[in-house]
């Protein structure tokens, strides 16, 4: 974990430095999340995420904004009687290269890194359900006015399994999947 916050930081450093515009601004949305892979049974779980963002700008049209979000996620997963509500909270770092035309219109992708902060299971047989560390890729699409309002929708695909226990009839093999419906302000500082 030591290494991974040390590479962000260096890539935050490093692109300060040949950055020619910087922005921030806050960040918030919902989250549709479920569990993909693995023999789970489950349904989309709503939930919300929200944070903040630093955008730094090469170029007129291209960007690496990193962005330190809250988010809650998980699934309704089908006990056989009920579907109950799973949830794990969220520190998600995602750092995604935005390419945007002159219009405003963005596509954007990127890695992320998500540390757990808590989780909510009803299973009371399971101490701990979800491992603390969640690798995933992101990809989407949105708009950004030219004074930083925009709105966009994001998909986030796992990469590293999310269970963390044994002995139940689940496979813990299976993965996050979150699409998330985001409201934000880029607040230029420098132009």
């Amino acid at each position: 974990m030591k290494k991974i916050s040390l590479t962000l930081i260096l890539l935050a450093i490093s692109t300060f430095t040949f950055a020619q515009s910087f922005k921030f601004g806050p960040k918030v949305g919902v989250n549709v999340s479920n569990y993909t892979s693995g023999n789970i049974e489950s349904d989309a779980l709503v939930g919300f995420h929200l944070g903040g963002l630093l955008n730094f700008g090469v170029g007129e049209h291209f960007s690496i904004q990193p962005e330190v979000l809250f988010s809650t996620q998980g699934a309704k997963v089908d006990n056989g009687i009920k579907a109950e509500k799973y949830k794990t909270s969220y520190v998600t770092v995602p750092v995604m290269l935005k390419l945007k035309t002159t219009g405003g219109l963005y596509i954007e992708a990127g890695p992320q890194v998500s540390f757990k902060t808590g989780e909510d299971i009803p299973d009371q047989t399971i101490d701990h359900f979800s491992k603390n560390l969640d690798l995933a890729l992101g990809a989407g699409i949105g708009y950004q006015s030219s004074i930083g309002l925009g709105i966009g929708a994001r998909y986030i695909a796992g990469l590293s399994k999310v269970g963390d226990f044994s002995g139940k009839n689940i496979d813990p093999d299976f993965k996050n999947s979150v699409i998330q419906v985001s409201l934000f302000w880029a607040i230029p500082v420098v132009k």
